[in-house]
This record gives C-alpha cells, structure tokens and sequence, in this order.
C-alpha cells in the first residue's frame, strides 16, 4: 500500500503541470485528469502495436541462426556455452518486455488502484491548502505547503526528464545498431532506454549485450558497437543530461549505487527504480529539517 502511494504520488507530481495547464484552457479539472489518462493510454498503445510485431519478426529470426552465432563464437576463440547462454536470454528480451507488460495489465485491480488514487490525488491537489490547515494549523501550512511543492517539483521533474531521456537514448541507440547492422536493433535499443532510468549502472549493463552481439559477427564489430554506446554514453553525460534535467538537482553517484543496491534488496525491480526519487525527496525533507533548525538557532 506505501509502495502503491509513494509511486501515486510520483506520478501525480508528473502530471500535475500538465492538468494545470489543461485548466487554463477552462477544461474542469476533473476532465482534464480523464483526456489526460486517454492520451496516455492510446500513445502507450499504438507504440506497442507498432513495436510488438517488429520485436516477434526479430526474435524469430535471431532464433533461426543461433547455429551461425555460435559458429563465429567458437570461431573467435571464446566460450561457446558461456556465449550461448547470454544469446539464449537475449533471445528472450523481447518476450520477457512482452510478458512483464502483459503481467502488468493483467493485474487489473492493481491497475486501477493505482490509476484512482493517481487520479484522487490529482483532483484534490488544489485543496492542498485546506488539508495542510487542518492538519498543522494556522502559520504552519504555509511552510508545510512550500515543502510539498518543492517535492512535486523535484519528483515531477524527475520522472519527466527520465521519460524524455529515455526516449532519446532508446532513439539514438537504435539509429547506430541499424547503421552497424546488428541484429535485434529494436530489443538492444529498448533494452538501452530502459535501463537509462538506473543510474550509473543501466547503461553499462545495456551495452554487454549488444557488444557481444557484435563479437559474434567480428572483433572490429564489437569494437565498433562498443564505441558506439560509450559516444551515446558521452553525448548523455555532456549534452543531453545537462539540457533535460537543468531544473532537476543530481544525485551523488556513490548514494544513487547505494540507494540502487538498497532498494533493490527492499523491493525488488520496482525499489531499484524508486530509489532515486526517494532519495530526492529525503534530500528535500532533510535540507529542510535542518535549515529550519540553523534558522531558529540564529
């Protein structure tokens, strides 16, 4: 229930901004919540039924020369088992995404849950004031209220610059895998954009994958793709990180590997990803907390 919520609130800090400007536009608040939730499930479904077939044709074919793979695996001096199974879970990218999808939608209560206290907490954001009153009393809900704000600013930022960074490293990686005509471009790439939301770590797992793919056609190849995302890599550190998450305040790199292992070891996949917002919004907490006592100090 507290992982349900946190992550409601997370994605209320999202969309909130977008409800807001919905409003201007003299949309009730309540409809402007309902166009947003169709917008998002009809793009969320025509890209998936644009990527399902693409992901069955590839995988398909991946599994029709297995034999060749290993062929040029053993030709290359490298363990041939040790490469097959890395292949075979490849392999299985595509149909792993499809069945955590599947299992994802199929839980439909949970579904719904969440998308109703998403949507309850939405509709009730603009009497954020009157329940702050109530609960810390008159002079208090101002400074309860800038603390709430800056929270939903920090997580909503957050969850909108991964999405977008994402979308971008998942873009740019498969435009290089097709130029170097590796095989399973579109799965490499999901994978890619996926693990883009681990800092630090995702995106050097990503590229194991797609380098051993291109050690399976030559060296040169596994070479190249290894240049290939450690470019993508920069381009991220240098260009894109900065220009998508200049409102969002980073985390330490050594805290985000420890909130990582720590959530991951709570929660599962689900803590992994929830570790760093958590971590945000802590910051923000403790930042307060102490700034309030320096502040009565002095």
């Amino acid at each position: 229930m507290l992982l349900a919520l946190f992550i409601a609130v997370v994605l209320m800090s999202a969309l909130n901004p977008l409800v807001d400007r919905l409003e201007r536009f003299h949309f009730p608040r309540w409809l402007a919540i309902l166009s947003l939730y169709i917008l998002i499930l009809g793009i969320f479904g025509a890209l998936l039924g644009v990527i399902t077939p693409l992901l069955v044709d590839q995988t398909t074919a991946f599994i029709n020369r297995i034999g060749f793979y290993l062929r040029a695996v053993r030709a290359f001096g490298l363990d041939p088992n040790l490469i097959a199974s890395q292949i075979s879970q490849l392999g299985l990218l595509p149909t792993n995404i499809l069945k955590i999808t599947v299992g994802f939608f199929s839980n439909l209560l949970g579904f719904f849950f969440l998308a109703m206290i998403t949507f309850y907490l939405l509709l009730e954001r603009k009497n954020l004031n009157r329940y702050l009153f109530t609960l810390f009393g008159e002079g208090k809900e101002k400074k309860a209220e800038e603390l709430v704000n800056k929270v939903e600013e920090r997580l909503g930022g957050w969850i909108r610059g991964e999405l977008v960074l994402m979308t971008i490293i998942g873009l740019m990686t498969y435009i290089g895998l097709r130029l170097l005509g590796i095989e399973l471009a579109l799965p490499l790439a999901i994978f890619a954009g996926i693990l883009e939301v681990v800092p630090n770590i995702g995106p050097v797992i990503s590229a194991i994958p797609a380098v051993l793919m291109g050690l399976t056609v030559s060296p040169l190849m596994g070479l190249a793709v290894a240049a290939l995302y450690f470019l993508v890599q920069q381009l991220e550190n240098s260009l894109i990180v900065p220009k998508v998450m200049q409102k969002v305040v980073g985390v330490n790199p050594l805290i985000a590997i420890f909130s990582l292992a720590i959530g991951f070891k709570l929660a599962g996949v689900i803590g992994a990803i929830l570790a760093v917002p958590i971590v945000l919004v802590l910051q923000i907490v403790i930042f307060e907390i102490f700034h309030s006592k320096r502040f009565q100090e002095l």
